[in-house]
């Protein structure tokens, strides 16, 4: 994904200011948009939860009725059929509806959730992906946000009937006997003494350790996937499954940690809650309080019946209290995301004046306490083409992704027309500014709509136009469905016919300001007259950024900047600077030197 497809998202994809969720904001706060259907899902899971009660106590009544001495009324027992009946069916239509207004409210949040990503992601700095693990990311727009599932369309039932059930019973029970009601709440007791230790600092810290191996993993894979063909040529494959072996022993081992703290505590409430216990713990309570005359028969029936109705709910509470800590830990990775800080849009975007870049002192660095650029003053004018050359670790790269805006400079500025760009809004900025980098992405989307990402209302013919400069034309034509194939689904590209792809794009975009690096670097020698032909036709008054590798491109430039250490050590033209024999001489020779066999512009002087 490049920055037009990152700014287009950031506009296009804002979500509805009712559905703002905060950078800071905290798990609690995710509901507060959707307040009345939240409290909706609640009122109609407690109705329901009451009323599936009543099916119980219908037959606890028939029990005692039935048991009772003396003539039998069936008016009466009908009544109680009836009222257990009703019950059941209030229960399934409530809870029916909360759980389907629970998922319709998770759908709306989920969808909330990835719209902001979606927003912010294209709003931060283009370089913040370059610096981030693909797997991690993914895992949190992906499985992060899906975790507050459970949390938001389940817990809500689990927690409501955890908590009203169990009141409503024992409200029942204490009507019926206060002292077997307590003995029926011990297997409940020793449950919920058991939660807190789920929460403690160490088991929290099991399951973030636990979740951070799941993105190591993730990313390994990522990694290894896209790397594969690379590590087998170069006999890595080793290395590469030993740091895929080293993630995933250290998910088994997070996970047996996690295992190991919880399953103690887990089969300690699941005893606690099995209905063998719990009918132990009411028939010894029950037999004590009958043999002594202190309660009648029939009363101990509502005690096995909702006493076995007392501790379900409570053992989906732990589940639900999983839920919660997941969708908590969830949250916090997408809070991390929102909280990185957006290139600030201008209130009042300036126009530019013509197309003119001009950096002023400008300094850079990664990290606060070193500096990639120092102190960089560069002018680029129209109609010329600046090649920028250095050794590796000299911040070439880096130079030329200030002109797209990919960092903002921390020292000085950047200037385009005149205006700063942090003055300058994002469509503008891509508007006016084209670029084709090395490491090149393309969408999972049609070959035509890949070249007009930039121009989405070019015709197919100023497609096809920049498709045959960019010599891609005929490569198109060999694909299932031209330049409908849908690339990495109908067919796939190399590395150098994905370049041309996107040269074919810069080439239509034909915006005045042009950044390569390195455009050709994957292409074969026949490709690359043509394609550095194509780019001839864009220069004329343009204003054209190259970093430049091969000694052909720098023969053509204009101006040469020699950076070396984040400064620019000379700069002037090509011939001048050979004359001077200083630094970017000595780079020339051993350019010259490694590849002249092979290179026809090498075999005599510098071109005059």
């Amino acid at each position: 994904m490049n920055a037009t497809d990152l700014a287009k998202a950031g506009e296009q994809s804002t979500p509805p200011p009712q559905a703002d969720f905060a950078a800071g904001q905290s798990l609690a706060g995710l509901l507060r948009p959707y307040g009345w259907s939240f409290g909706a899902v609640v009122i109609l899971q407690v109705i329901g939860a009451v009323a599936g009660l009543a099916p119980l106590l219908a037959v606890v009544e028939l029990g005692r009725t039935l048991l009772s001495p003396g003539p039998i009324e069936h008016g009466h027992v009908w009544t109680i059929v009836i009222a257990g009946a009703t019950g059941l069916f209030v229960r399934l239509l409530f809870t029916a509806a909360s759980s389907g207004l629970g998922h319709i409210l998770d759908g709306q949040v989920q969808l909330s959730f990835r719209r902001q990503l979606a927003a912010r992601l294209g709003r931060v700095p283009i370089g913040w992906f370059s610096r981030r693990r693909s797997g991690e990311l993914a895992k949190v727009v992906g499985e992060d946000v899906s975790a507050v599932h459970p949390f938001i369309a389940h817990t809500p039932g689990e927690l409501v009937s955890a908590f009203v059930v169990p009141l409503v019973s024992l409200i029942y029970l204490f009507t019926v006997d206060w002292r077997l009601t307590l003995i029926t709440l011990i297997p409940v007791a020793l449950a919920v003494a058991l939660v807190p230790l789920m929460m403690t600092p160490a088991r929290l810290r099991e399951q973030e350790d636990f979740d951070a191996a799941m993105g190591r993993i993730a990313s390994s894979v990522v990694e290894f996937v896209q790397g594969i063909s690379v590590v087998k040529a170069f006999g890595g494959s080793e290395r590469v499954h030993r740091k895929f072996r080293t993630a995933t022993d250290d998910f088994v081992s997070s996970f047996l940690r996690m295992v190991r703290g919880l399953s103690g505590i887990a089969a300690g409430m699941q005893l606690a809650l099995s209905p063998p216990f719990v009918l132990l713990v009411v028939l010894i309570g029950g037999a004590a309080l009958i043999t002594t005359g202190g309660m009648a028969p029939a009363d101990l029936l509502p005690f096995l019946l909702l006493g076995l109705g007392l501790t379900a709910p409570v053992a989906a509470l732990g589940h639900g209290f999983d839920d919660m800590q997941a969708a908590r830990r969830a949250v916090g990775r997408i809070r991390d995301v929102l909280a990185v800080q957006s290139l600030p849009e201008p209130a009042h975007p300036v126009a530019p004046q013509g197309h003119r870049v001009e950096l002023r002192d400008v300094r850079f660095g990664y990290e606060a306490d070193h500096e990639v650029l120092r102190g960089i003053d560069l002018v680029l004018e129209p109609g010329t083409v600046t090649a920028v050359v250095g050794p590796s670790g000299s911040g070439k790269s880096t130079l030329v992704q200030l002109l797209p805006r990919f960092f903002d400079p921390t020292h000085g500025s950047v200037a385009l027309g005149g205006v700063d760009l942090r003055e300058l809004g994002g469509r503008e900025l891509y508007r006016l500014v084209s670029f084709v980098f090395q490491d090149v992405r393309l969408l999972r989307a049609p070959v035509a709509d890949n070249i007009a990402l930039a121009v989405p209302e070019a015709d197919l013919d100023d497609v096809i136009r920049a498709a045959r400069l960019a010599n891609i034309h005929d490569r198109i034509l060999e694909l299932p469905r031209g330049y409908d194939t849908v690339i990495n689904e109908e067919a796939g590209l190399s590395g150098g016919e994905a370049q041309r792809i996107s040269i074919a794009r810069a080439l239509l975009a034909d915006a005045p300001v042009l950044v390569l690096d390195e455009a050709t670097a994957f292409a074969d020698p026949q490709t690359e007259q043509a394609v550095r032909r194509a780019l001839a036709t864009l220069e004329g008054d343009r204003t054209t950024l190259v970093i430049a590798h091969r000694l052909e491109t720098i023969a053509d430039a204009d101006t040469v900047v020699m950076l070396e250490n984040g400064s620019i050590v000379e700069r002037g033209k090509p011939a001048e600077l050979l004359a001077q024999n200083g630094k970017f001489a000595a780079f020339w020779q051993s350019q010259r030197s490694a590849i002249a066999p092979h290179v026809g512009v090498l075999q005599g002087d510098w071109p005059r």
